[in-house]
């Protein structure tokens, strides 16, 4: 049964200045996606009992933590999407402020997606939420007490897998990626409104929905570019305000999961297909000109890390490499083991991620092959970790567990 509901999706802060500035992690994947924390004190090794709470959450999953100052907000599903939920919880306690509740379709989905894939996104004055099924696509802004401000339906969302993308937000427009199956967009949202700024039609093909987030990025005296990728539309620039192209590559030959990293001049994405680890991977520079590409070891729904000179990445099936940023030339590649669907992020030059079995690898963030921990959480995940104030966030089907940083203890 169809349900007046609504909750929406994950926008996501975009900060144009350097990742490691921000304390707070406001998006999927932290300041501009970048998914790097220059925090000090997460150690390489933990016990069950060091963990500053370790609480469970109904239903089950994917989407990864947003922290604002004391309010966490993280999402999850049960009875087949049928009921959506909004949490918002003491980021220092876990203890919970308030949740919302969002009726939905059942709906079908991918063995390794969820109902609750898309990350949420705040300002700091809203939190903006987006769930799916075949009959509608939905977005909405709550007010930090949780107060529905406003709810917007987008139409129709075709998906083989479900919703997985994740809203971000560039000044005061929520921006909206809906590259799908059926009629494609992206879509800026005024943040206090909920009212259409832009729209800017995608190509689209059957089969091909993206679920790569977008970012935005700037060189030094020139004009922001929102970064999108899709199967048919390859990586293409957009301006953020307006909704204009800028420039486009070709389209990639399969799907895109993994979303679009940058670094050193260079937009890198993937795209891959099921069954497989990614078949081709790009790096272009920010007028569109294709400076490197690379067809081996890639990821197809992880996306990667950009550490200094180098780029970290783990394929969907436990291969692990570090190639340098300007050249794409692999420094090394090790099979560590475990598959990956969450993706990885950096703190201190420490690289942290979940695999499906719910092991915690971490990796040093370096041209030398450095293995530095394993850590078990006990329960399957495929979620990104997440990371602020302090405090290190690990998103499991069914729990979120917080670890802080030795300093504060």
């Amino acid at each position: 049964m169809l349900r007046d509901i609504f909750l929406v999706p994950l926008a996501l802060l975009i900060a144009l200045a350097p990742p490691a500035m921000s304390a707070d992690w406001t998006r999927f994947r932290g300041p501009n996606g970048s998914g790097v924390s220059t925090l000090k004190g997460i150690p390489t090794t933990w016990s069950p009992g060091d963990y500053t709470f370790n609480i469970m959450l109904p239903g089950e999953g994917h989407g990864a933590a947003v922290i604002h100052g004391r309010r966490l907000f993280v999402t999850s599903a049960i009875d087949a999407g049928a009921e959506r939920f909004l949490y918002c919880l003491d980021a220092e306690t876990g203890e919970t402020n308030w949740l919302r509740r969002i009726g939905m379709n059942r709906s079908r989905k991918h063995l390794r997606n969820s109902w609750a894939s898309s990350t949420p996104c705040t300002d700091g004055e809203r939190v903006y939420v987006g769930f799916a099924d075949k009959e509608r696509y939905t977005m909405a802004a709550f007010a930090l007490d949780g107060t529905l401000v406003w709810r917007r339906k987008l139409g129709p969302y075709e998906s083989q897998h479900g919703l997985g993308a994740s809203p971000i937000i560039f000044r005061d427009l929520l921006i909206v990626p809906n590259d799908q199956d059926g009629p494609s967009s992206i879509l800026a949202l005024d943040r206090k409104t909920g009212r259409t700024r832009w729209s800017t039609l995608r190509k689209f093909k059957s089969g091909r929905t993206s679920y790569a987030t977008p970012l935005i990025v700037r060189q030094r005296g020139g004009d922001a570019q929102l970064i999108c990728v899709s199967g048919e539309s390859g990586i293409s620039s957009l301006d953020p305000g307006t909704g204009r192209q800028n420039w486009a590559t070709d389209a990639f030959p399969l799907r895109t999961v993994a979303s679009p990293v940058y670094g050193g001049g260079l937009v890198i994405a993937s795209c891959g297909q099921g069954g497989r680890f990614g078949v081709l991977q790009r790096a272009v520079d920010l007028q569109g000109r294709i400076k490197w590409t690379r067809e081996k070891f890639l990821p197809y729904v992880t996306t990667p890390i950009i550490y200094g000179d180098h780029l970290f990445e783990w394929n969907d099936e436990g291969v692990f490499s570090c190639v340098k940023v300007a050249s794409g030339q692999t420094i090394w590649t090790r099979r560590i083991g475990g598959n990956y669907s969450g993706s990885p992020i950096c703190i201190d030059g420490k690289i942290y991620g979940i695999s499906e079995d719910g092991n915690v690898v971490i990796l040093a963030a370096s041209p030398e092959f450095r293995l530095l921990g394993k850590v078990p959480l006990g329960d399957a995940s495929h979620s990104t970790p997440s990371v602020a104030n302090g405090r290190l966030y690990f998103r499991t089907f069914h729990r979120l567990f917080c670890l802080e940083a030795t300093q504060l203890k």
